[in-house]
């Protein structure tokens, strides 16, 4: 079994969600759908791995560089690597 990688909120009300997730090395989220436009900010160095529908592709996490995904995407977030792997998740409601 996968283990799962850990999310911690640190916010969540009528406007935003924001939390925290961390990935050991093989950490999984699970597959899911995104409801809310979003903005993922790393907090590290690292490559993930996203399954998604349309295939297996590599993500690039730079620290502090964040990247923006409209709602709807459908996806399992993998930490290929050897290292732990986070980044702060905000979700516009």
């Amino acid at each position: 079994m996968t283990e799962a990688a850990k999310a911690t909120v640190f916010v969540d009300n009528d406007k935003v969600r924001v939390t925290e997730w961390r990935f050991a090395p093989g950490a999984a989220t699970g597959w899911h759908r995104h409801e809310y436009n979003y903005v993922v900010v790393p907090i590290t160095d690292g490559t993930l791995l996203l399954r998604t529908p349309d295939g297996d592709r590599e993500a690039p996490l730079k620290l502090g560089v964040p990247y923006y995904r409209d709602v709807g995407v459908e996806h399992d977030v993998i930490n290929g690597g050897t290292a732990e792997l986070a980044f702060i998740e905000i979700e516009m409601k």
